[in-house]
């Protein structure tokens, strides 16, 4: 298949997630939008249309082919991948098509849908669904009935990985956690990634929750065409301050838990971390995607998933992003 039925392929299966399969959910579940969120899909269908991917998928991307960028055997982690942005070369690669649980690397996907389609400046008022009792879950801890703006809930959700601050946000532009999961799986597949199934905003563990390696570097360089993404990955910590029920004052820091941007893990020599996300479930294993520098200003994206500890995770990581400048 070429280049343009690739492209023209890819058209077809956003629009008929957005027009078809939306329509046929409806018979199912309430479609009863919010202004805010007609606003959006709109966005999301203008976007997409042939003009637009044309030009998404004419721009140069890292593409694999098969097994050819090897070597395999030094990641014992079941996933793993690095990219070069500027040569469009992929440096590393094992299983980087193989569908597997993001655990809450999902959270660059509802960063990038909040920050495009979202308003920063909005005033949002916590409700019920940012209680989350999962055992293990990891939280930003805000509560029902405090008051944050946008912009102040993705750092709640990027740096202490908050999965209650994800579902503050996904309520807040789209109604649902569900409508929010279909804006999710929209912009995925307008930007190519169509190995890739959201069904919440967070990450917590779902047997239809999934994406590859791959879809997630497509996201992820997406993503990074945002500044407020890059400031989000690459701040150590943030205080915030906003109020609480009753309006009192209330303040909170949150740590970056990515180990090379709090300072925990050091960066290989000659490579500096512009920032990335974790990831933890179970089911997931250990992940953490990566955005790098080096000393010629060259940018890499690097992926680990499925790794047994996190430990591991960031050896494995050290080891795979020093190929860079080895």
């Amino acid at each position: 298949m070429n280049r343009n039925k690739c492209m023209m392929a890819v058209i077809l299966a956003v629009f008929l997630t957005v027009a078809g399969c939306a329509h046929t959910e409806a018979e199912h579940k309430e479609t009863d939008f919010s202004e805010r969120e007609d606003a959006v899909w709109q966005r999301i269908l203008e976007s997409s249309g042939q003009d637009q991917q044309v030009d998404t998928f004419s721009h140069e991307l890292c593409v694999i082919y098969g097994g050819e960028a090897g070597p395999d055997s030094q990641v014992e982690a079941e996933a793993a991948a690095v990219f070069s942005l500027d040569s469009q070369k992929v440096v590393l690669q094992k299983n980087a098509m193989e569908r597997l649980y993001p655990a809450s690397m999902t959270k660059v996907l509802t960063a990038l849908v909040a920050i495009r389609y979202g308003n920063l400046s909005d005033v949002v008022t916590v409700g019920e669904e940012a209680v989350i009792t999962e055992a293990g879950a990891s939280l930003c801890k805000i509560n029902p009935g405090d008051t944050l703006t946008l912009e102040q809930l993705l750092y709640g959700l990027m740096l202490p990985s908050g999965n209650d601050a994800g579902a503050a946000i996904a309520v807040h532009i789209s109604g649902s956690i569900e409508a929010f999961s279909d804006l999710m799986n929209a912009e995925a597949h307008r930007l190519g990634a169509t190995d890739t199934h959201f069904t919440n905003p967070h990450g917590l563990h779902d047997e239809n929750h999934y994406t590859t390696a791959y879809d997630l570097y497509l996201i992820f360089q997406e993503a990074l065409k945002e500044p407020v993404f890059r400031s989000l990955i690459g701040t150590p910590s943030y205080t915030a301050r906003y109020t609480d029920p009753d309006g009192n004052p209330k303040e909170q820091t949150w740590k970056n838990s990515n180990k090379y941007i709090n300072g925990d893990v050091a960066m290989p020599e000659g490579l500096l971390a512009i920032g990335g996300k974790t990831g933890t479930t179970n089911a997931a294993g250990s992940c953490l995607i990566m955005g790098s520098l080096d000393q010629e200003q060259h940018e890499y994206i690097s992926i680990i998933m499925k790794s047994a500890n996190r430990n591991q995770l960031y050896d494995e990581m050290t080891n795979i992003i020093q190929k860079v400048v080895n």
